[in-house]
């Protein structure tokens, strides 16, 4: 994780995919309340846009790319490289895993 991430271990995604669209809605650490939409590549990478609102009641976006990595127990594994497109513009990688 970066440590100009907001996402914690704490922090809870719920995704959904319909097609080639995924949609997720997130919550936990320093964020009260996050979206994001993203479009599911033919080689299964995901291109997203996400905004989050954290406890400090600043209004954050950014884009997101995103690899999956299905681990030997079956669950997915999403290496990511974003940016922030507000605030400091910075760049981070973070790990999320299926629980």
């Amino acid at each position: 994780m970066s440590e100009n991430s907001e996402v914690s271990s704490s922090t809870i995604f719920g995704y959904k995919q319909e097609g080639s669209i995924l949609t997720c809605s997130y919550s936990g650490s320093s964020i009260v309340s996050g979206h994001l939409i993203g479009l599911v590549e033919n080689n299964g990478n995901i291109n997203m846009r996400y905004h989050q609102i954290s406890t400090n009641g600043e209004l954050m976006t950014g884009t997101c790319q995103s690899t999956p990595e299905i681990m030997p127990n079956g669950k997915i594994r999403l290496h990511e490289t974003w940016q922030w497109t507000s605030g400091n513009l910075s760049k981070g990688t973070s790990v999320l895993e299926e629980i």
